[in-house]
């Protein structure tokens, strides 16, 4: 294990040498740093166009009875005002991924038709030539709407009578999507243990650093629109807008610049594109809109936020016979974006992790409620079952009073049985998830931290110690498969690299940054095949008249698939120029060594060398013959005799057409096109330790170790980033996101200041460290890391502060876990059994060999607890 908590040793980007592996800085950071930075915000603050604001329902459910903008239109500084009516012909927004077997696919309006479902749903937009004087237009558009029953939770959404939200779905359910492998039935009514559980995910919200900003300007001469938004998806949100608008792709540029962190929320195609791009064509004025803080929390799409029920059986040893599970998932209000395929796919196929279970049956419901719609949030589906999973692992752990760190050993697919097929369909590529919990253990010390336990509950103190394990899919693939589970894109993904004239070199990729360090580790990976230093290599991304197409960036895919089709591109470049050193040199292409950037002939070769010299000549003959025919002149001879050439001498010489072998098309460029044949799994292991202060509720958390193995690591530098990012994420969830509604279907969240997101004092410094098996999927051996560490982190420190409140008997508390959450949990449990502290003063032992009585006690409190 590299153990990457240590600082890590920074290396120059001009550092001779591969670069793949080393912790080279950030390429793009001296210019973020210094200004040079270039957002859709910097481009409105230097033009003159006009400014767009949103009016939005104030209800979740309302039928519109009418809607008067005449007021608004005769206002100073307006210049249009966009209603439904204005509409005709432009398209609603796509749902991209639809789950199989959907009954309805009810598409979000760009402005809302007879009925507003959401909070937030726009019904109006107003052009004007300040942000001001679009404010007070908004304010004088008069709505007037019917009030209508609204449902603001998915489970009481599927009542009967509920409130409908659209008449061609029956009960609010847009689809029942089942997978099943073995014969769970049997499993459970065999099985020596079986332990049912309800849980909650939460709903979240991605707040980005930078919210969505939109600049679209359309020139009436040439009939083109230039669109500039902050999109994860640059090429899929081109197409979108395009559809929409029905406006060919070649009369449309889109253009996504520097990104200020999307987290799945700029995968969306949102209405804001659509109306800027409208009143832009309708006006002839570039038009901006720029979401306000408190506009985010209500109409950017949400994460999480499903129910679910559980069911596991096992022998007494811990062996896991079969699982159940039912998730039942809040779309919100349409289908929209990747929103309907998120549970359905990641969630319902991710079920059994890394453990070999063989009887496993999901069943994952999709229902529409009157709140903001949902989708993917950094992990997308992979979280919710990891969590499902990992609490449920616990929840057996505690009913066999088995440390819980066994259970989980004695359930994972071993090496030997790699690749392994999961019964939901889903293939494990690789991976040794044995000797990743080891080593997370042995960082974090666990058996001294389970002794340490013991000797603070004894004083009185409720430390609690909590373990995830979990494994993803980097990327979703292949393209040919896609269209199966209903998800309308690529799964490969493209990658164009040239080598200039003076050698440097230039890379061309479909995926998109939103701020993971793309600049730097694709340039790794061009400039190891090509010879060069990092900094040698530019690298060009978010356009779509410079990137001839591209699929984007979600699902941890950009090193697995974009990275690759670096490494495929810039190996096939490298060959031609190895064919046009070969041809100078006199020597076979086989015959050349390339090492730092150049080419040189091996000593010894005797007669091949001069076999070569003598087809050199001959070519030269024949060249020499062609060009004084038609030309009547002599070509210069070459008194070439080098032993040695760089790469930057064949560059030249290509893009020049000077001394090419016969056929050989001149310039260094090269495109490839990466589509996996299956999706290589990266996996890891969390370890979070807590202290829980019974008097108030609060948790602090101590130590968090994370273990991850994603493969082949291009840069450790931005690895570690990745990494503690995504488990700031997680533990915010855990501890204190959540985005709240009340029983009319009113959000709660207006801004920061009802929505809590961790500070650096709420987190301890991150341990982390890697294993790393390589996946055989692709040639770089590289799996996704973005979104790991936010997958685990959750269960991790739910699982400890559970760990933590053992001895008072609580069995569940809801997340976020919030001092009033865990505060009120041990109240009841203290009201339900009497306080093991106040009245007996008895302490249960630790978990784990023969201090098993906190888990015993915990599993007879669990079976009266919320079993389902």
């Amino acid at each position: 294990m590299d153990n990457q908590a240590r600082k890590p040793d920074l290396h120059s980007p001009v550092a001779e040498g591969p670069s793949v592996g080393r912790p080279v800085r950030r390429l793009e950071d001296e210019r973020l740093l210094r200004g040079g930075s270039r957002y859709v915000s910097d481009l409105i603050a230097t033009s003159d166009a006009l400014r767009v604001k949103i009016l939005r329902s104030p209800h979740a459910h309302a039928r519109i009875l009418a809607v008067d903008a005449t007021a608004a239109r005769a206002m100073p500084g307006v210049v249009a005002v966009l209603m439904a009516d204005d509409l005709a012909g432009i398209g609603d927004l796509p749902c991209d991924w639809e789950a199989p077997g959907m009954i309805g696919v009810p598409l979000h309006p760009v402005l809302a038709r007879d009925r507003a479902r959401y909070v937030g749903e726009p019904i109006a937009a107003v052009a004007a030539e300040s942000a001001n004087a679009a404010e007070n237009a908004l304010a004088a558009i008069e709505v007037s709407y019917e009030v209508l029953p609204a449902v603001a939770e998915q489970e009481a959404a599927i009542e009967p009578g509920a409130a409908q939200l659209h008449d061609a779905l029956p009960n609010n359910i847009g689809y029942q999507f089942r997978r099943e492998g073995g014969h769970v039935d049997r499993a459970l009514a065999d099985a020596e243990v079986v332990v049912r559980r309800r849980l909650t995910n939460n709903r979240v919200a991605p707040a980005p650093l930078e919210g969505r900003v939109v600049l679209s300007e359309f020139a009436l001469a040439s009939g083109r629109l230039v669109h500039h938004t902050s999109s994860q998806l640059p090429h899929v949100h081109a197409r979108s807008l395009g559809a929409c608008l029905g406006l060919p792709l070649h009369k449309l540029r889109l253009v996504a610049p520097d990104i200020g962190g999307g987290f799945g929320a700029k995968l969306c195609f949102y209405a804001e594109d659509v109306i800027c791009a409208v009143l832009s064509m309708r006006t002839g004025r570039a038009c901006a809109w720029a979401e306000a803080r408190g506009e985010s929390f209500l109409a950017t799409t949400h994460g999480r936020d499903q129910v679910q029920y559980a069911e596991i059986a096992a022998r007494r040893d811990g062996r896991i016979t079969g699982f159940r599970s039912r998730v039942v998932a809040d779309l919100g209000a349409y289908a929209i974006g990747m929103g309907p395929g998120v549970p359905a796919i990641n969630t319902g196929y991710g079920v059994s992790g890394p453990y070999d279970i063989p009887n496993v049956a999901t069943e994952v419901v999709g229902v529409f409620t009157n709140r903001t719609p949902t989708g993917p949030y950094r992990g997308a589906g992979h979280p919710e079952a990891t969590f499902l999973l990992e609490r449920m692992m616990d929840e057996l752990a505690r009913e066999l009073a088995m440390d819980p760190a066994e259970v989980r050993r004695v359930n994972f697919v071993p090496p030997s049985a790699m690749p392994h097929r999961m019964p939901t369909g889903w293939t494990l590529d690789s991976g040794d998830y044995a000797a990743n919990l080891d080593a997370a253990l042995d960082l974090a010390g666990y058996r001294k931290l389970r002794e340490r336990q013991a000797n603070l509950r004894a004083e009185g103190r409720f430390l609690g110690i909590g373990l995830a394990t979990f494994s993803e899919s980097s990327a979703v693939g292949p393209s040919i498969g896609m269209g199966a589970v209903g998800f309308w894109r690529a799964g490969h993904e493209s990658a164009r690299v040239v080598v200039n004239a003076d050698g440097s070199a230039t890379v061309f990729s479909g995926a998109m940054s939103t701020g993971q360090g793309h600049a730097t580790s694709l340039a790794q990976i061009a400039a190891d095949v090509l010879g060069l230093a990092p900094n040698e290599v530019e690298v060009v991304q978010g356009d779509t008249q410079a990137v001839p197409f591209g699929t984007g960036t979600f699902n941890s895919r950009s090193m697995a698939i974009g990275g690759t089709a670096v490494h495929m591109a810039a190996g096939r470049l490298l060959e031609k120029a190895r064919k046009i050193a070969a041809h100078q040199l006199q020597r076979r292409p086989a015959d050349l060594t390339f090492e730092h950037g150049v080419f040189r002939a091996s000593d010894g070769l005797g007669v091949i060398a001069a076999a070569a010299h003598t087809g050199k000549k001959v070519e030269d003959r024949i060249v020499h013959a062609v060009f004084r025919r038609r030309l009547g002149m002599e070509l210069p001879p070459s008194d070439r005799e080098a032993e040695t050439l760089t790469l930057a001498d064949v560059a030249r010489d290509a893009h020049l057409g000077l001394d090419l072998p016969m056929g050989t098309a001149p310039g260094l460029d090269e495109t490839e096109f990466f589509d996996p044949v299956d999706m290589p799994f990266a996996y890891g292991t969390h370890i979070a330790v807590v202290e829980v202060d019974l008097e108030t509720g609060q948790v602090a958390l101590l130590r968090h170790v994370v273990v991850d193995d994603c493969g082949r690591i291009i840069n450790p530098l931005l690895v570690e980033g990745q990494v503690h990012g995504g488990a700031a994420q997680g533990v915010g969830q855990a501890l204190m996101e959540s985005m709240v509604y009340g029983m009319g279907g009113e959000p709660m969240v207006a801004g920061f200041s009802e929505y809590a997101m961790p500070r650096a004092a709420d987190l301890p410094s991150f341990e982390t460290g890697h294993t790393e098996v390589p996946t055989k999927l692709n040639p770089l051996g590289a799996k996704g890391v973005g979104e790991g560490a936010t997958i685990g982190a959750t269960p991790a420190v739910v699982n400890a502060v559970l760990d933590a409140l053992a001895p008072v008997g609580v069995t569940e508390v809801a997340m976020p876990m919030t001092p009033m959450h865990v505060w009120r949990a041990i109240e009841r449990a203290q009201e339900g059994r009497g306080s093991l502290v106040r009245e007996t003063g008895a302490e249960p032992s630790s978990p784990g060999g023969s201090q098993a009585g906190a888990f015993i006690l915990l599993g007879q409190a669990a079976k009266g607890g919320d079993d389902a």
